[in-house]
């Protein structure tokens, strides 16, 4: 059985690399576009399916490779990780292929679920973030009991973009606000860009300091576009299925160098939001109740109740 949490596997020039590394400014947060899947699929002449399961694409993940990276990031220090698994967008893919992704990703969570002793362990907390109404019942049940056994932990984070897009996420993010002055629980006037992010799927997260795609595209295809305004964004021409950790430690080696232009953007962000925080207890109130219920929504899907 694939497993979720690997033992390090760095030779010691490669941990001296990452001791290196570690004196310098460490993101805390680095979100991952993982593309390359199809042309990797191409090149060693296997399926598109099996090919997903040997690599992370734009639209599912090569688990070894997730795992592999994930314990790369623990060894840097970098405690929370954000990949992009599934977009709605590739919905419109062939249905064979949507199926076999979704088989693949009933594989990986209920992988998870057998080793959730060894997730305790590490205190590893995993969030889907993505539209999961839009998926089978049966993969929600497996993704919200993933993420309620999880959710106290706080020694890592790994957030899986699932049913994704920030086009969606931000869509519905103004439902929400909409809905809350709506019924009266909010003002007009309290909306804001704090209010919105708030609304977000990844409302828990602080904003990637870092985000990575491999397989050479320059683009964003639709990820993270809200959270993404302060980040450093390192493109590298590998592959995903064959992103080493010394890809990594350029990207990381890339976003030190950054690292003093992006604080001064950061701190300028920061002085402006204190400057309109307009937060009260209105609209503290509001963000508690729509936490509560998504919460209620996760114990639905956990008990195979939720509406699709």
């Amino acid at each position: 059985m694939s497993t979720w949490i690997r033992e390090n596997t760095l030779n010691w020039i490669q941990l001296m690399a990452v001791k290196v590394l570690k004196t310098g400014s460490v993101p805390k947060h680095v979100a991952f576009i993982m593309d390359g899947n199809r042309r990797y699929a191409n090149k060693n002449g296997v399926k598109k399916v099996e090919g997903h399961t040997k690599g992370v694409s734009k639209f599912c993940f090569r688990f070894d490779k997730l795992a592999e990276t994930l314990q790369w990031c623990l060894e840097l220090g970098i405690p929370e990780v954000t990949v992009y698994a599934f977009s709605i967008e590739n919905f419109k893919r062939s249905e064979e292929e949507v199926n076999g992704l979704m088989e693949l990703a009933r594989q990986k969570f209920q992988n998870l679920l057998d080793e959730r002793e060894k997730l305790m362990e590490h205190g590893v907390c995993i969030r889907a973030i993505g539209n999961l109404s839009l998926i089978p019942k049966d993969v929600q049940k497996l993704i919200a009991e993933a993420m309620i056994i999880t959710k106290n932990n706080n020694r890592a984070f790994l957030n899986v973009a699932f049913s994704y897009t920030s086009r969606d996420e931000i869509t519905n993010a103004v439902k929400d606000v909409v809905g809350g002055v709506v019924r009266g629980n909010i003002m007009t006037e309290d909306i804001n860009e704090e209010l919105i992010s708030e609304c977000l799927y990844t409302n828990h997260s602080p904003e990637p300091d870092l985000v990575i795609r491999t397989s050479g595209e320059v683009r964003f295809s639709d990820f993270l576009l809200w959270q993404t305004t302060c980040s450093c964004i390192y493109f590298t021409e590998v592959l995903w299925p064959e992103f080493t950790v010394w890809d990594l430690l350029a990207a990381v080696f890339y976003y030190q160098r950054c690292y003093t232009d992006l604080e001064a953007v950061k701190y300028t962000r920061r002085s402006a939001f204190l400057n309109n925080n307009n937060s009260n207890n209105r609209v503290n109130n509001f963000v508690t109740e729509l936490q509560r219920d998504r919460e209620s929504m996760l114990e639905k899907m956990s008990l195979g109740l939720a509406q699709t």
